[in-house]
């Protein structure tokens, strides 16, 4: 079963002897999903987050108890990881785009002009009262590189409410697992950073699978520069040094901001980080070769040469 949700599509599938309870089990979990991007989307003018970026610099939004933990999370990560993952990144919003034949890139003056505005300090939450603020006028909460994790975290436990024990969900380059399939534990292939094809896999029987790469959201110019998504924000520009970052965590909404963030870092900075959170990683440097956390590098499987 899917949907498209959050900029992408949304797939769950279960193995089950309750066909159709589960897949209107499935079909909830959907809705609570769609629920959340209402609430979550910055691409929405009447969700909580456009509202808070609405008012930034202005006065308070009082958000509901998912908006606050979204916020909260992307808070804790933006600390931990130094900015690396910084929940104010859209302040970029539109400064790049990556459409063959229309593709943009922000001047050196506009990046001077806007990167100011990228500052997670300047966020002020008061959990009591369920108020954020953004603390200057032209901040923006980007919630892109975490809600979608958040809202694997909400439908899994939908699921498993409802009696549903055995099920992959997937969205966007991020799988939730639970359970098994059939007999034996889930396969997720990890995606070959420079070919359509995967070269290996981890198996696990729970928790999160975040990737952040180069290769979505990219223009490649005729000298070879790869120009993409994942921005280094404080420069502005993509960040270099790494092809691709998996992250392996029990939450999902910490496996989507830690895979960007440690895409942004590189391994020698990220493993220590996902450590702090209980979380595994496994990144692959431009120069092809990958390094990953001792848990993980024993999970993990390589199938192909890179």
């Amino acid at each position: 079963m899917s949907r498209r949700l959050m900029g992408t599509v949304f797939q769950i599938t279960a193995y089950t002897r309750n066909p159709a309870k589960d897949r209107r089990s499935m079909s909830l979990a959907l809705d609570e999903m769609e629920r959340l991007e209402a609430l979550l989307s910055e691409w929405q003018p009447t969700s909580e987050i456009s509202r808070i970026n609405q008012r930034a610099g202005n006065s308070p939004v009082t958000v509901s108890n998912e908006t606050m933990n979204v916020v909260q999370a992307g808070l804790l990560v933006s600390k931990r990881s130094q900015g690396a993952f910084d929940i104010t990144w859209a302040a970029l919003h539109g400064v790049y785009r990556f459409t063959k034949g229309n593709f943009r890139r922000p001047s050196p003056g506009e990046l001077q002009r806007l990167l100011p505005n990228i500052d997670y300090q300047q966020v002020r939450i008061n959990p009591s009262a369920n108020t954020v603020f953004l603390g200057k006028a032209k901040m923006a909460l980007g919630t892109g590189g975490i809600a979608k994790g958040y809202a694997l975290d909400r439908a899994a436990a939908l699921l498993k409410k409802r009696g549903l024990g055995n099920f992959m969900l997937f969205g966007g380059g991020q799988v939730q697992l639970s359970g098994r399939r059939a007999d034996r534990p889930w396969r997720v292939g990890v995606q070959h950073p420079r070919q359509p094809s995967y070269f290996g896999f981890l198996e696990l029987e729970s928790g999160s699978i975040a990737t952040s790469g180069d290769y979505e959201h990219t223009f490649v110019e005729p000298d070879g520069t790869r120009w993409h998504h994942i921005l280094d924000v404080k420069t502005g520009l993509p960040a270099r040094g790494t092809l691709s970052a998996t992250v392996v965590a029990q939450q999902g909404i910490l496996a989507d901001a830690l895979s960007t963030a440690c895409f942004v870092l590189g391994s020698a900075k990220c493993i220590p980080l996902v450590k702090e959170f209980d979380a595994d990683a496994l990144v692959v440097g431009e120069d092809m070769t990958w390094a990953a956390t001792p848990a993980l590098k024993e999970r993990f499987t390589q199938t192909g040469s890179l």
